[in-house]
């Protein structure tokens, strides 16, 4: 299979206006000089708003030819060839097209989006191929092929307006875009999703075609176009750089007395052994669930095997094989010795992510309670040496497991409040979400970044603080990120020479809510930009900026990160830690 990249850019009045045609153009424009160099790579692109507009690359033409297909029922590809071509052809074609697109449609009066049917459009064009198809969509589909109707009532979203209505905005609206994902997946074509949106789109019925093409989700809400461009331009690079496979199988294998009970994460699956993924990379996590169905001898050992079938982006059609033995053990204190706190944090966080669409949330947020009650009373049932009932025993590798799970009732996922599309983000950001990312999602790091300079320790990045806003000080700046997004906070007395060498406002009156980080010419920005820089290299992620400042609504967003505090979407640790010994006392008597 070639390495096919198929660009498909919504332009209709909202995303020309909003600057995220523009901002998508410019981004594509910048990483074509990154996609995989050879002459298998081939690339496409087409535009969308109430009709679908295909370009004719061709090198012999003077200049690309605009192709449109109005019926956005029963539509069709215009051309069986030229639509995809080798990126060594028409590479300078692409970049003149780029450049002109945001300046074609400027006038553009037309609001709607034929998203469904411009992705069933664009899918008949890669069908003989498969590839990786690249959305960039602003505004919530509404006509053609799986159309959507505004289905969030002006923001109600409250518990009041109804669980049972919130809970059906988290699924999709209907099975039309599933089934045309499933064709998708059946012709090896990975979708992912760049949303640049200021108002409602309905993830919760659009996400599910990444999700089963082994593809992604990318959001940005509001879209700004003065800071998201570099966001969105680095999660492209990244997206088409990072070690990936196309048209992969994974199958894994158990050796007797156990078995494979289900697979999660983004993919399609048609037969029960095995998982197809048209697109799998090194940022995607799949949860397996084994269950034992037979007894294992004590000292004995069990065998896991993964195999994963794919080919790389030049070609070369690989098996990774991945093998496994653990021993067994009938001693439950050596399986808290030995236990993971990230992994099985990560499947708590994935498995309370999966029920979210279907439960109650307050439902939800006891199952993961009591998960925590569970897995603690074991412990103090069966390995903790009697001592005095009124202590706390916890496990010395799961120590932090009630922190994490407070963490996680306290996110937006399970919290309340919040709008529809950004819980249904949040679950699906978990869905694929690999495991050294689960716990900096429900318990970012926090670090001060107003004495960078004076507490030189020889690390790059300064410790760690706890998210209790006892540790935040009026005169302090903090930044706090999760791995997607990242708070720079300013309390009510810090100086304003410390601000202005930061962030060049001179005084704390003139920040703004978005920042665009920029070095200036003193060793406390320097530091500052090393510091954002390598957090975002550990992350992989470009990270989105936000200032926010006491006294203001930002201020606010940044205390709900505070999981250690009583909140409104629930206890303070110390409550939570007495709640959960509480639960344990009432089990053991």
């Amino acid at each position: 299979m070639p390495a096919v990249f198929f660009f498909l850019i919504d332009v209709s009045m909202n995303a020309i206006q909003t600057g995220a045609t523009a901002a998508a153009c410019n981004a594509i424009n910048q990483v074509i000089s990154d996609l995989p160099e050879g002459p298998r790579t081939m690339v496409g692109i087409a535009t969308f708003d109430s009709t679908i507009h295909f370009y004719n690359l061709k090198r012999a033409l003077q200049q690309p030819l605009m192709l449109i297909v109005p019926d956005i029922q029963d539509v069709y590809t215009p051309l069986e060839t030229d639509v995809i071509v080798q990126l060594s052809e028409c590479r300078q074609h692409l970049e003149l097209l780029l450049e002109s697109i945001p300046t074609m449609f400027q006038n553009s009066k037309t609001a709607e989006s034929c998203f469904g049917a411009a992705i069933k459009a664009a899918f008949l064009a890669m069908k003989s191929t498969g590839g990786k198809l690249l959305v960039f969509q602003s505004v919530l589909p509404s006509v053609g092929i799986g159309a959507l109707s505004s289905r969030e009532a002006e923001g109600r979203t409250s518990i009041s307006a109804g669980e049972r209505e919130t809970n059906k905005l988290l699924q999709p609206a209907d099975k039309t875009l599933k089934t045309m994902a499933i064709e998708f997946a059946e012709y090896q074509v990975c979708v992912d999703l760049f949303i640049t949106s200021q108002t409602y789109v309905d993830i919760a019925s659009v996400s599910v075609i990444p999700r089963t093409t082994g593809g992604q989700v990318y959001y940005y809400y509001p879209f700004s176009a003065l800071s998201d461009p570099a966001k969105l331009y680095n999660d492209l690079r990244w997206n088409v750089t990072r070690p990936q496979g196309y048209e992969a199988f994974m199958r894994v294998r158990c050796s007797q007395g156990i078995q494979v009970q289900e697979y999660s994460g983004n993919f399609c699956k048609r037969i029960p052994t095995d998982i197809d993924l048209p697109g799998i990379d090194c940022d995607k996590s799949i949860l397996v669930t084994l269950k034992h169905d037979d007894k294992m001898q004590d000292g004995s050992e069990c065998a896991f095997q993964c195999a994963l079938l794919y080919t790389t982006v030049y070609g070369q059609r690989r098996i990774r094989v991945t093998n496994l033995s653990l021993p067994c053990t009938n001693m439950l204190s050596n399986l808290f010795r030995a236990a993971d706190l990230d992994t099985q944090f990560a499947c708590f966080l994935k498995q309370a992510a999966s029920e979210i669409p279907t439960s109650p949330l307050m439902q939800v947020r006891e199952q993961v309670t009591n998960l925590c009650i569970n897995i603690l009373l074991s412990y103090r049932k069966f390995c903790a040496t009697v001592s005095s009932s009124g202590q706390l025993i916890l496990p010395e590798a799961l120590k932090l497991l009630p922190l994490y799970t407070l963490g996680l009732i306290k996110s937006p996922g399970l919290r309340n409040d919040g709008r529809v599309d950004d819980r249904s983000f949040w679950i699906n950001y978990v869905s694929s979400l690999p495991t050294p990312s689960a716990i900096p999602l429900v318990y970012p790091r926090m670090i001060a970044i107003h004495d960078l300079i004076s507490k030189e320790d020889g690390s790059l990045i300064p410790p760690i603080i706890p998210l209790s806003s006892e540790h935040v000080s009026d005169e302090g700046i903090y930044l706090l990120e999760n791995g997607e997004d990242a708070l720079v906070y300013i309390g009510g007395l810090a100086s304003s020479s410390t601000v202005q060498q930061l962030f060049g406002f001179s005084s704390i009156d003139e920040v703004h809510s978005q920042l665009v980080l920029q070095q200036y010419d003193n060793p406390l920005s320097k530091k500052f930009n090393d510091v954002v820089n390598e957090i975002r290299r550990q992350r992989c992620s470009y990270l989105r900026l936000k200032l926010c400042k006491k006294g203001d609504p930002s201020g606010l967003l940044f205390f709900s990160y505070m999981v250690e505090d009583k909140t409104a979407s629930g206890p303070s640790y110390v409550e939570f830690l007495v709640h959960i010994h509480r639960q344990i006392q009432m089990k053991m008597s």
